[in-house]
């Protein structure tokens, strides 16, 4: 992978930030995929939690973030 393929150049990557609060450090959300689904009927759906040097084989040039 090239230096610049990494989750937080994604434009599908989310900082997280809760309630207008910092962002989370060095982790946030993939946003690529609609959040996965829990075993239990009642619970949420979660966004996959990604490091902001995690990389996946979805990059692309097109993929990144606006500057």
């Amino acid at each position: 992978m090239t230096g610049h393929a990494h989750c937080q150049s994604c434009k599908f990557f989310d900082e997280h930030k809760v309630n207008g609060a910092q962002a989370s450090g060095e982790q946030g959300l993939c946003r690529y995929n609609p959040p996965v689904t829990q075993p239990a009927p009642e619970s949420k759906g979660l966004w996959p939690v990604v490091a902001t040097s995690d990389w996946c084989g979805h990059f692309t040039p097109e993929m990144t973030a606006a500057e």
